[in-house]
C-alpha cells in the first residue's frame, strides 16, 4: 500500500487527467476498496460492479478530494462505502439484523489488508487491528452494534432504527457517541 502522500499526489494527478497516475492509484488501492465492498455487499458480483463504479466516480471527481479534510484512503473508502450503500438500497430490499449473542453484535473479523506489505507495516497494522477490537469491546452494546452495522455492514441510519427497534434519533446518537468514544479510546 502506498503512503498517504503518494496517494495524495496520485489523486491530484488523476484530477488533472493523468491516466498513468489513475492506473497506479487503482493498483495501490483497489484491493482495499474491494475488501470493504465485499464485506458490505456480501456478493462478489455486486462488489465487482461497485468497484468499477467507484473508480469511474474517482476518475470523474478526483478534483473534489481535499487533503485538509482527511487522508486520501479515507476519501477513497468513503466513495466505495457510499456506492455500496446506493447499490444495497436498489438491490437489497430487506436487511436482516444478525442474531445477537449475549454481548450484542459480535465483532467482525478485522484482517490485514495487504499480505505483501513489508513486515514493519504489517506489524503496525496488526497492532492497530488489535487496538481497534479492544476499543470496540469497551463500547456499550447498543453503540457497538450500531457502529459495526453502520460502518462494517453498510446499514443506513433508517435501516438501523428499523432493525434495532429504536427511534431514528436514538440510533444516530448511538453511532455518533460510539464513534466519539472510539476516537477517544484510540487516541489514548
Amino acid at each position: 500500500m502506498a503512503d498517504a502522500e503518494h496517494l495524495r499526489s496520485l489523486l491530484h494527478a488523476t484530477a488533472r487527467g493523468d491516466q498513468r497516475a489513475f492506473s497506479e492509484l487503482y493498483r495501490a488501492t483497489s484491493s482495499h476498496l474491494y475488501g470493504l465492498l465485499i464485506r458490505m455487499l456480501q456478493r462478489r458480483d455486486w462488489a465487482e460492479e461497485a468497484l468499477q463504479d467507484c473508480f469511474i466516480k474517482i476518475w470523474q471527481k478526483a478534483e473534489t478530494y481535499e487533503a485538509d479534510k482527511g487522508a486520501p484512503l479515507t476519501w477513497l473508502l468513503s466513495v466505495a462505502r457510499y456506492r455500496a450503500l446506493d447499490l444495497l438500497r436498489v438491490k437489497r430490499p430487506e436487511v436482516e439484523l444478525p442474531d445477537n449473542d449475549e454481548e450484542g453484535a459480535s465483532l467482525p473479523p478485522l484482517t490485514l489488508q495487504d499480505e505483501g506489505q513489508d513486515p514493519l507495516a504489517r506489524a503496525s497494522e496488526t497492532q492497530g487491528i488489535a487496538r481497534m477490537r479492544e476499543c470496540l469491546r469497551e463500547l456499550p452494546t447498543e453503540q457497538r452494534q450500531a457502529v459495526l452495522l453502520a460502518y462494517y455492514e453498510g446499514y443506513t441510519h433508517q435501516e438501523l432504527a428499523t432493525r434495532m427497534n429504536a427511534p431514528l434519533g436514538t440510533v444516530k446518537s448511538w453511532v455518533r457517541r460510539g464513534l466519539a468514544r472510539l476516537r477517544e479510546a484510540l487516541d489514548r
